[in-house]
C-alpha cells in the first residue's frame, strides 16, 4: 500500500505532538523536576537558573535533577512556596507563559492514580513539564441509515491559545481536585448547552497521551476521551464564549479536516483516535496503521 498524503499529514502532527521524545529535542539537556525523590516533571536547561535564584524553594541543580527543598513536605507548604516564586517571575515579566496567567489550580504528581503532591498555576506547568490531564468528547450523530456525522466547535477568536479553531464538540482541562466525569459534564454545559442528562450518558473509551516541546515549555499531556452519541434532533449551542460556531459534518468531511491547519492539533488527536476505534481507518487500508495507534498513546516516563 502507498502511503498517502492524508497519512504523511497524521504522522506530521504525531511527530509533532510527541517531539520531545524524539533526536534533536532539548530533553538530554532537561533536568528532571523532583519532590520526594519522585520525578513529577521536565525542566528545560534555561529554567533551571531562574529556579535558582530561589534556594528556599528549590534545590540547585544536581544528578540532572532540580527538587524542592525536603523541607517542603506538605502538600501546602509547597503549592505556597512554589506559587510565591511564579508570582515574582510573573511580575519579572519575562516568561511568555506567565503572561497568561488563569488563576487555575492543577495538581502535580507523578502517575494521575496518585494523591497529588502540591497544586501548580495552570500557566506555569508547562515550565516545570509536569503531566496535565484533561477531557475530550467526541459528539456525534448516527442517521437512520447508520451514516456518522461528528459536531465540531469553532474556537473563539478571543481564546487565549488556539483561537478559531476547530476543537471537539466540548473539552477542558482537569483543574485540582474536581474528577473526570464531573469536569466532562461542566464543560459539556459550559461550553456547547449540552444538559447533564445527556452528558451523562458519555462513554469513556480512550486516552490519548503525548508529549511535546515549544518555546514555553514541556507539555506532557494525558486526555480522557469520551464519546458521545447526541439525538439527532440536539443541536449544541454557544455556551460561555470559549466557542463561536457548531458544525455538523459527515466523518469523511471530518476525516478529511484533520489534514488541515484548521484543527487544534490536540484536538485532532482526539478525532483520529475515534476513527480508527469505530473502524473509519482500517489496517487493510491504512499503511500507517500501527504507527497511528502508538503515537496517541505515547506516555513518558
Amino acid at each position: 500500500m502507498a502511503k498517502s498524503a492524508w497519512s504523511e499529514k497524521m504522522l506530521q502532527l504525531l511527530r509533532r505532538m510527541n517531539n520531545f521524545s524524539l533526536p534533536g529535542s532539548c530533553r538530554p539537556q532537561c533536568f528532571r523536576f523532583e519532590i520526594n525523590d519522585a520525578q513529577v516533571g521536565w525542566i528545560r536547561p534555561h529554567v533551571a537558573p531562574l529556579l535558582a535564584r530561589h534556594p528556599e524553594v528549590f534545590s540547585p541543580p544536581h544528578g540532572g535533577a532540580v527538587a524542592l527543598l525536603p523541607g517542603l513536605d506538605t502538600h501546602e507548604s509547597r503549592s505556597a512556596a512554589v506559587d510565591a516564586v511564579l508570582q515574582s517571575m510573573r511580575q519579572e515579566g519575562h516568561l511568555t507563559c506567565l503572561k497568561g496567567w488563569r488563576d487555575e489550580k492543577y495538581s502535580v504528581m507523578a502517575k494521575f492514580s496518585d494523591p497529588p503532591m502540591m497544586w501548580m498555576e495552570r500557566a506555569a506547568t508547562s515550565l516545570f513539564g509536569v503531566k496535565r490531564g484533561g477531557v475530550h468528547i467526541n459528539g456525534y450523530t448516527v442517521s437512520e441509515g447508520g451514516e456518522v456525522s461528528m459536531w465540531l466547535a469553532r474556537r473563539s477568536p478571543t481564546k487565549q491559545t488556539y483561537p478559531g479553531l476547530l476543537d471537539n464538540v466540548a473539552a477542558g482541562g482537569l483543574a485540582a481536585g474536581v474528577g473526570v466525569k464531573h469536569t466532562l459534564v461542566k464543560e459539556c454545559q459550559e461550553e456547547a448547552c449540552i444538559p447533564a442528562a445527556i452528558a451523562e450518558k458519555a462513554l469513556p473509551v480512550s486516552t490519548v497521551s503525548y508529549t511535546y516541546e515549544e518555546e514555553d515549555g514541556v507539555f506532557a499531556e494525558n486526555q480522557f476521551v469520551f464519546d458521545l452519541e447526541l439525538p439527532r434532533d440536539f443541536k449544541p449551542r454557544v455556551g460561555d464564549g470559549e466557542v463561536q460556531d457548531f458544525y455538523l459534518l459527515p466523518i469523511d468531511e471530518v476525516k478529511e479536516l484533520l489534514a488541515t491547519d484548521d484543527f487544534k492539533p490536540n484536538c485532532a488527536l482526539v478525532v483520529l483516535d475515534f476513527l480508527i476505534r469505530h473502524s473509519f481507518i482500517e489496517p487493510d487500508a491504512e499503511p500507517c496503521y500501527q504507527e497511528f495507534v502508538a503515537g496517541l498513546h505515547q506516555t513518558l516516563e
